[in-house]
């Protein structure tokens, strides 16, 4: 195993080990973290950058899980703001996000002056604010979800997300409360894809020839009583 400081590095070199040429038509979907947008923006001149809608709607799930709580304090209101967040996925679903922005600013104000016993309002305000800049800061990589979707077009990664939970499993839950290195992490994490795909042993017979070797003898014939 090693550790790969440079991911930027590590990412052109894996899709070029996938017959990436840079005249290909490429598509990333990205969390619209600064982090991971820097990676993939100058990887391919022909690439294309789209917010991943998998973490539009996580967002959208925090706030519809307040607006339900608030139903209980205030009815009318929670209610409101549930049409409200329904109206904002809608418009974002069609890549109209200078129709959602403003209904999100809409939804901030009636938060703030809202008067309500509902002890998560303040979180819920946070969030919606926290919502806002997400959304504005990514406008410019937010498509028509609807079209692409409609024409077979990949708009989520919650496949890929699904599948780094199988490949971190139990290591990096918070309750095992564990620490790791970003070296551990990063040499734990090859370990588990190289298992999980079934290229371990052929890496291993890799550095040690022997291995090989040792795998392909014959079985001795067992002695005669």
């Amino acid at each position: 195993m090693y550790y790969e400081q440079t991911p930027k590095t590590r990412l052109h070199t894996t899709l070029c080990e996938q017959g990436l040429q840079m005249n290909q038509d490429i598509i990333f979907l990205t969390d619209g973290a600064d982090t991971v947008r820097n990676i993939a923006f100058g990887m391919s001149p022909c690439a294309e950058h789209i917010l991943d809608w998998f973490h539009i709607t996580m967002r959208l799930t925090v706030l519809g899980q307040y607006s339900k709580g608030l139903i209980h304090h205030n009815a009318e209101e929670g209610q409101q703001l549930e049409h409200d967040l329904e109206r904002i996925k809608h418009y974002l679903w069609h890549g109209n996000h200078r129709r959602a922005l403003p209904c999100i600013e809409t939804l901030i104000d009636d938060l703030e002056v809202m008067e309500s016993d509902y002890a998560s309002q303040p979180a819920f305000c946070k969030a919606a604010n926290q919502f806002y800049t997400y959304i504005n800061n990514n406008a410019h990589i937010i498509p028509n979800y609807a079209e692409r979707y409609h024409y077979g077009e990949r708009v989520s990664s919650a496949f890929a997300e699904s599948t780094v939970n199988v490949v971190v499993d139990k290591r990096f839950c918070k309750r095992q409360q564990m620490r790791w290195s970003k070296q551990g992490a990063h040499w734990l994490l090859q370990i588990r894809t190289r298992t999980l795909d079934g290229t371990l042993r052929s890496k291993f017979e890799q550095w040690y020839p022997g291995l090989a070797e040792a795998s392909n003898d014959p079985e001795p014939m067992p002695k005669a009583a």
